[in-house]
């Protein structure tokens, strides 16, 4: 049977109906069928909450550096989804980076930091970006995306090196920066700020102490916070330059688990 119809002028699909590719709306007091005037970015969507997330940064300063701590796991809502996800950067020989909270904006920020530090060694002046500069950097980003109403969901700890003296710093998702001795995110504000300042407060510390600190700070909030994960990354910066540790296991104990009594 041959084709009737004019191959340069089909008919429509139906009367009123959608063409392929386009939005339509059907409102439901009108008769009109017709194609609506939206495009694509009409439809563009924020998004509104973090997806694959990880839990507490931890950063303390000594007498001659910092140390950044965080553990491995990415955790799809309440499940432990993703248990190697290294959160602990090394920027330069200078600077350190941890991040906490959605994983993929931690992933977009590493890859512009990654970009802008080729981009210095190709320019080969001789001067490398400092901690403060990155921190203040951090900020800029940060608040800039928040104001547009599309924030990325995620909290950083920027700890290095700058005229011979320990940096260490914050940037919370809202642009909010602040720098001090013992910082700590997630839970860890809670539960690892009063470990940390009692070691601050106790006197001028070295690294070795320092990392027992941390050390006890990600068993506690290993036993508390249900987000957390055994295995972490250890990150020191000083003077002699950066170094991140493979991945550390801890030895927990359960045994303690007979002090709890569900009622």
């Amino acid at each position: 049977m041959a084709f009737a119809g004019n191959f340069m002028n089909p008919a429509p699909l139906w009367h009123n109906g959608p063409s392929p590719g386009a939005f339509y709306s059907f409102p439901a007091n009108t008769t009109s069928m017709g194609p609506s005037r939206e495009t694509v970015s009409d439809f563009k969507a924020h998004s509104a909450t973090p997806i694959t997330t990880t839990t507490t940064v931890i950063g303390l300063k000594f007498d001659k550096g910092c140390v950044i701590a965080a553990d491995t796991l990415g955790s799809y809502g309440s499940l432990a989804r993703f248990r190697d996800c290294p959160r602990v950067l090394k920027v330069n020989d200078l600077i350190l980076l941890g991040s906490g909270g959605d994983y993929a904006d931690y992933q977009y920020l590493k890859d512009i930091i990654e970009q802008k530090i080729i981009d210095e060694q190709c320019i080969g002046d001789g001067l490398n970006l400092k901690p403060k500069s990155l921190h203040c950097w951090l900020t800029r980003v940060l608040y800039n995306k928040r104001s547009k109403m599309d924030p990325l969901w995620s909290n950083y700890i920027v700890a290095g090196i700058q005229d011979g003296e320990p940096f260490l710093g914050a940037v919370d998702k809202l642009g909010t920066a602040y720098e001090d001795a013992a910082i700590a995110t997630g839970l860890g504000a809670y539960m690892a700020t009063p470990l940390l300042r009692d070691a601050v407060d106790k006197g001028p510390i070295d690294e070795e102490t320092a990392k027992n600190v941390v050390q006890k700070c990600m068993e506690v909030l290993f036993y508390r916070d249900a987000r957390s994960f055994p295995r972490y990354q250890l990150g020191v910066v000083n003077t002699n330059g950066v170094t991140v540790s493979e991945t550390i296991e801890l030895k927990h104990d359960w045994t303690l688990a007979h002090m709890i009594h569900m009622k």
